[in-house]
């Protein structure tokens, strides 16, 4: 064998290889997580893309990419090729992360297409037990008696667990310090170690926080009590009468992802949604599973950003 036969052989083996490295990329699909891995969102990720992959029949990959709350992990699938390869496990902060950035990273609307719902969430409102109160209106009136004294933790600027602890306190006029973590189970772990006196954490993945003697949970914050927690108030039952805060779910893919290839996700997590298996792995989570067609989401990401930004104002959140 000449050497020149030797490279045409090579480079043909080369070329098989390539080959078969870019038909393997083809057939897997990420959904990025854009906030630190163990947190409640990327927990929620994998209650259901096993699924997913099978129904589409490619092999999904859960890829956390937290930091800037949210923006990094964003600001990723918002330059992706929009092929619906890559897409976005969303929630509502979706909205506000942009809205507090000084020089937004990603436009929320423009630069990506609603896929498809996964369902709603509540919050928890935990504070450390070595605190004095028992319940939410004992907590503010302590917080009230040391303004700028307390702080409280959260998932990073501009995340649900921010948005929510902000709204609850200007409802409640409570003065406290934010201190942004990079995960919502980081701040938790330092509400329990009693270095931080708040936190608001989502139902997803509040299990371990129940029996945790070092923290106290005093309220959800939805419009009904959670099954998770039938015997804690809501924030409104408690005492603030005009405080609500939920969250939805969603998978969003960048702008210019072909409309067919919306609809063919869209269809693939509809009927994984419609599991049993599925539906009681998010229900454990706290999580409500919702069936929405592409145009019914489109209609709720729009609406939402209205009511995120209205809240963002009446909370007196600040970009930081």
């Amino acid at each position: 064998m000449n050497k020149r036969t030797l490279i045409t052989l090579s480079l043909a083996a080369l070329a098989s290889v390539m080959s078969g490295v870019v038909s393997a990329q083809a057939h897997v699909t990420r959904i990025v997580v854009p906030f630190a891995a163990g947190g409640a969102r990327e927990t929620l990720a994998r209650t259901f893309y096993t699924e997913l992959g099978t129904e589409l029949g490619r092999t999904l990959i859960v890829e956390s990419k937290g930091g800037a709350g949210g923006a990094i992990g964003t600001t990723y699938v918002a330059r992706a090729e929009p092929d619906g390869r890559t897409l976005l496990m969303a929630a509502s902060s979706h909205f506000v992360t942009a809205q507090l950035a000084a020089k937004p990273a990603y436009e929320p609307v423009k630069d990506f297409v609603p896929v498809a719902n996964i369902g709603t969430q509540s919050y928890v409102l935990m504070i450390s037990s070595a605190l004095p109160a028992k319940n939410l209106k004992e907590f503010v009136a302590l917080a009230k008696s040391k303004p700028g004294e307390f702080n409280y933790g959260s998932a990073g600027i501009g995340s649900s667990t921010h948005l929510a602890m902000a709204y609850l306190l200007n409802v409640a006029d409570v003065d406290a310090v934010h201190v942004p973590f990079k995960s919502t189970q980081e701040a938790a772990n330092e509400v329990s170690a009693g270095r931080v006196q708040a936190v608001i954490v989502p139902n997803a993945g509040i299990g371990p926080y129940v029996q945790e003697p070092k923290l106290r949970i005093i309220g959800v914050t939805s419009s009904k009590r959670s099954a998770l927690l039938p015997n804690v108030p809501t924030i409104a039952e408690a005492g603030l009468s005009s405080y609500v805060f939920e969250s939805w779910f969603g998978l969003l893919a960048p702008a210019k992802t072909p409309k067919a290839e919306v609809e063919k996700i869209n269809a693939a997590v509809n009927k994984v949604l419609a599991l049993d298996v599925v539906k009681q792995r998010l229900a454990t989570q706290g999580v409500q599973s919702e069936v929405m067609s592409t145009a019914e989401f489109n209609k709720l990401f729009l609406a939402d950003r209205e009511l995120m930004a209205k809240v963002v104002k009446s909370s007196g959140m600040k970009a930081e």
